[in-house]
């Protein structure tokens, strides 16, 4: 499948570098690029890209107000074509990054980050997974558990899920996709997405990145413990993700 990525950064070295390192991708299509948010967005109604990458800063509309405009008009949450949303950062963790992911956005990459984490980040957003820049992602997570987000589940919807569904909201807090879930409770790959499916419906969550923020705020996980041991032994044992924990 070919994943369609609308660029939007004020900056047109950057922007060019960037189309440069995606469209030698074969399963990468540059759709569009935007210098504001105000044209980010505008280009998001019209060609629905399956991931914009977005600079969180730049100039008239910023990314965290393009982001808050797209969550409003319903495009990231649509069930047949949402348009998924990474932040682009010269910072580490600030509050405009904390506000774009409150948002709606799917995570961030520091755009000094390796080429390739750029592009696995590119499909696994498309791919319905979180991604949060791997050199930050503890500074965040401790910064997320010490900010509560009133928008959050409440200890009442938490309790609402079933003890398989907690366990699933566990392993996706320790950044696990479906499949390493699957491979972890010795799942079907279906069985998983229909559970992570549920957990998102039950909590009231847009996607997997909210799921896991909840996870951690409710204390159902601590930000540097281990994932729990695997059902079964299965081959070598799971060593935490390449990527973020927030995946």
């Amino acid at each position: 499948m070919q994943i369609r990525v609308l660029l939007a950064d004020d900056q047109p070295l950057v922007r060019a570098g960037i189309a440069m390192l995606l469209s030698a991708e074969p399963d990468v299509e540059i759709v569009a690029e935007a210098d504001d948010g105000a044209q980010a967005v505008e280009l998001s109604r019209q060609l629905r890209p399956d991931v914009v990458l977005m600079d969180v800063r730049m100039p008239h509309i910023d990314g965290v107000a393009a982001t808050r405009a797209l969550a409003a008009e319903h495009l990231i949450d649509d069930p047949d074509r949402p348009v998924r949303i990474i932040i682009l950062t010269t910072y580490h963790v600030d509050e405009a990054v904390h506000a774009a992911l409150r948002a709606g956005a799917s995570g961030f990459v520091l755009k000094d980050a390796a080429p390739q984490e750029l592009v696995a980040a590119v499909r696994a957003v498309a791919a319905g997974e979180a991604w949060l820049d791997p050199a930050v992602t503890r500074r965040l997570l401790d910064d997320l558990v010490t900010r509560p987000d009133p928008g959050l589940p409440s200890p009442v919807q938490m309790a609402q899920l079933t003890p398989r569904e907690r366990e699933v909201l566990v392993l996706m807090a320790y950044g696990m996709s479906n499949r390493e879930i699957a491979e972890h409770l010795v799942l079907g790959d279906a069985t998983v997405k229909t559970h992570v499916s549920r957990v998102l419906m039950k909590l009231g969550l847009r996607d997997r990145t909210h799921a896991v923020v909840a996870a951690y705020q409710s204390r159902l996980v601590q930000p540097g413990t281990a994932p729990p041991a695997p059902a079964r032994a299965a081959g070598p044992a799971w060593r935490g993700p390449a990527r973020a924990s927030l995946t």
